[in-house]
């Protein structure tokens, strides 16, 4: 992380249950405000949690991402009334497949981006701590798929840069000698995932875990902090689903693009949706600010 984010340093049970908020309300909001509201917070965390690479990711990956989403839908989805002109193969292009392309891409984007913090924050020995004793096995192996990622690369740049050093690079000689020497580098690293697993599941096994009564250490700590943090996300999540139920967040794209958007209510459901997104991003930015207050008193 390039910054000392302090919402990830909240209970991993308020952590849980802020992005799964945040993801569930990202996946059924199709009011373009709440899907602008959700991308440019996820951004703005996702910046703030990794600096230079989410904003290397979000130009190289998601941007032509949204793009090829937004064109791909007007070309598939022919229905809405407004007909712009009508595609080579005879079906019409109307305004409203290419607005739900747009809100389609958006939503895709911001979902993958709150993802992307999600991985950042809720680090495996948090997801182990909140589900080890209800789903053990299924817990132990999930947390093992989100690390083996991360893990697996590093071990790959190992390998790689040792079979380097004994004349086998994969990216020189001929194609020939530069697939055999890839082919022997994923032979390594097979088997190496194969002992690495095996010794996970001794190691595991040994230490009783999944076992009843089995008890664990934890550094984690459920404090007024987080009393306070639990409060806010279940008053916003209590008053943006009441929003959401009464309609006052009801939005269409078919057959005409038709929706709330003015109004005390509407207003106040997406104030309340963007104080619910920002907040990680308003928490971190109130701590650095008392910290450099801080340092500036010292």
């Amino acid at each position: 992380m390039s910054n000392r984010d302090t919402f990830a340093g909240y209970h991993p049970l308020v952590n849980f249950l802020y992005f799964g908020l945040v993801l569930f309300f990202t996946m059924f909001f199709m009011h373009p405000v709440s899907l602008y509201i959700s991308l440019a917070a996820a951004l703005a965390y996702a910046v703030y949690l990794n600096g230079d690479k989410a904003v290397r990711f979000s130009l190289l990956y998601m941007l032509p991402m949204m793009l090829l989403a937004a064109v791909i839908n007007p070309v598939f989805n022919h229905e809405g009334k407004t007909i712009l002109t009508y595609l080579p193969t005879g079906n019409p292009l109307t305004l409203e497949s290419i607005v739900y392309g747009i809100a389609a891409a958006a939503m895709l984007a911001a979902i993958i981006t709150w993802f992307s913090c999600y991985t950042a924050v809720m680090t495996s020995d948090k997801f182990v701590y909140l589900f080890g004793r209800i789903i053990p096995a299924l817990s132990l192996v999930l947390s093992m798929t989100l690390r083996f990622v991360p893990k697996f690369k590093a071990q790959f740049a190992v390998v790689a840069d040792a079979q380097r050093c004994v004349g086998r690079d994969m990216a020189e000689g001929s194609i020939l000698e530069r697939l055999k020497n890839a082919v022997t580098v994923f032979s390594i690293m097979v088997t190496w995932s194969l002992e690495n697993a095996i010794e996970t599941a001794d190691s595991m096994k040994s230490r009783g875990y999944g076992l009843p009564g089995r008890t664990a250490f934890s550094i984690y700590r459920f404090d007024e902090r987080d009393k306070a943090a639990l409060c806010w996300l279940a008053y916003c999540g209590f008053y943006i689903t009441s929003g959401w139920l009464s309609g006052g967040m009801a939005w269409r794209y078919f057959p005409d693009i038709k929706g709330v958007l003015g109004g005390a209510f509407p207003i106040s459901f997406q104030l309340v949706y963007l104080a619910l997104c920002l907040t990680p991003v308003i928490l971190d930015v109130w701590e650095d600010r008392k910290w450099q207050r801080l340092r500036y008193e010292t």
